[in-house]
């Protein structure tokens, strides 16, 4: 299958006007189960919690 990497980008620091965290993964591009932008619960070291990160492009 074909992947693609993609870049992971915290939303609430983004949105608190601190630096945001930001994780690579991978996704396959083909699927349908996510046409649109990923999004996980990852670990922010500057809030030291577990947020929303978005992929950006």
């Amino acid at each position: 299958m074909a992947q693609e990497l993609i870049t992971l980008e915290c939303t609430e620091a983004r949105a608190l006007g601190q630096s945001p965290s930001r994780y690579t993964s991978t996704r396959n591009k083909k699927s349908i189960r996510t046409p649109n932008r990923l999004e996980k619960k990852k670990y922010n070291p500057n809030l030291k919690r577990h947020t929303l990160h978005r992929e950006i492009r």
